[in-house]
């Protein structure tokens, strides 16, 4: 959207503005906060915080705004800065003490199970930290082609482009991922 266009649909309505801002940032704005917030959130406090990004966008644009700029980028600095800010709040949340005596305390089953959820998660991590080496928008496309199970058509319009360049660049970054886990000696069979 130009500033041009957002003048104009300011002047014929600030509500419609708004409208059409969220309809076609919304999935834009919900890839940055899940990129973000995808460990320590749970999908409410991911809808919570995507919510507050609009709230706070809606305040900035309004009939008297002298918006000139790259907006996508002056939401995509909105949507990071207030999902950095529910990461903090959410980590410090949870990041609570339990103690002992403590009734809601689950008893451990046994050395098995946690030695096998410690490796889980470091496979998990080493993972994550390979995709995250792919850069942008390379990241984004295959966390949200693998770990949330969205099509090429979905991904595309939520990072403005389109579904032939979203499956082209998943091949070259699944390419590019396999090179990065063999470098680090992480194999298949470690992955599983």
């Amino acid at each position: 959207m130009t500033d041009m266009e957002l003048r104009m649909l300011m002047a014929e309505s600030v509500q419609k503005c708004h409208r059409v801002v969220f309809e076609k940032y919304c999935n834009y704005v919900y890839a940055i906060v899940i990129n973000i917030l995808r460990n320590c959130g749970s999908r409410e406090d991911i809808e919570d915080c995507v919510s507050d990004v609009f709230f706070k966008l809606y305040k900035q644009l309004d009939a008297n705004t002298d918006f000139s700029g790259d907006l996508k980028g002056f939401i995509a600095a909105v949507s990071r800065n207030t999902a950095i800010d529910a990461f903090r709040r959410l980590s410090n949340k949870n990041n609570r003490s339990v103690y002992i005596d403590d009734d809601t305390t689950e008893e451990l089953r046994s050395d098995e199970r946690i030695e096998e959820n410690a490796e889980k998660a470091e496979r998990s991590r080493l993972l994550l930290g390979k995709i995250k080496e792919l850069g942008e928008p390379d990241t984004t496309i295959i966390i949200q082609q693998y770990f949330y199970n969205r099509t090429a058509k979905e991904i595309a319009k939520s990072i403005s482009m389109t579904a032939a360049a979203v499956q082209k660049r998943s091949s070259r970054a699944r390419q590019k991922l396999k090179a990065l886990l063999c470098e680090a000696g992480i194999g298949k069979e470690d992955l599983i």
